[in-house]
């Protein structure tokens, strides 16, 4: 009998004011294998930066996988389980008949997901949780080469 290997992706995002120089950073953990990915932009959200987040971990998967991802975004976990379907049906348009900030990354997450089984798991953030620590870390990393250089 053989035992389905998980891949667990611990995701965050970062802003140096918001907006302003943010990174995003990824933790792919598989049996014993870890990959750790990172990028950021000079002028983003951290709401962007932690799509991006989900994004990136999720492009960068070679093959279908059963896959949890932990975040903690609720903006993110709530936005793919929960709001994404109004959304959709409303053509891309809020609760208040605004558009939809970010829609072109939420189709880009969307079309990310389809080939895999997700679940989504929220982390309180800052509380020493190693994994989310260690993405947190990474989106810093990944921001540093946009920050403005002290004079």
């Amino acid at each position: 009998m053989s035992v389905e290997k998980i891949v667990d992706i611990y995701t965050d995002g970062a802003c140096s004011g918001n907006p302003g120089p943010g990174g995003w950073g990824v933790l792919m953990l598989y049996g014993e294998n870890e990959k750790e990915l990172c990028g950021g932009e000079p002028a983003t959200t951290n709401n962007r930066m932690e799509l991006m987040a989900a994004i990136q971990a999720l492009e960068a998967l070679k093959r279908n996988a059963k896959v949890r991802i932990h975040t903690d975004s609720n903006y993110v976990k709530d936005g793919i389980t929960k709001w994404i379907h109004n959304w959709k049906k409303n053509g891309w348009k809020n609760a208040a008949k605004k558009p939809v900030k970010n829609a072109e990354l939420w189709k880009r997450l969307e079309a990310a997901l389809e080939t895999h089984d997700v679940s989504w798991h929220w982390v309180k953030g800052h509380s020493d949780h190693p994994e989310n620590d260690r993405a947190d870390a990474l989106a810093r990393q990944g921001m540093a080469p946009y920050m403005p250089t002290p004079k």
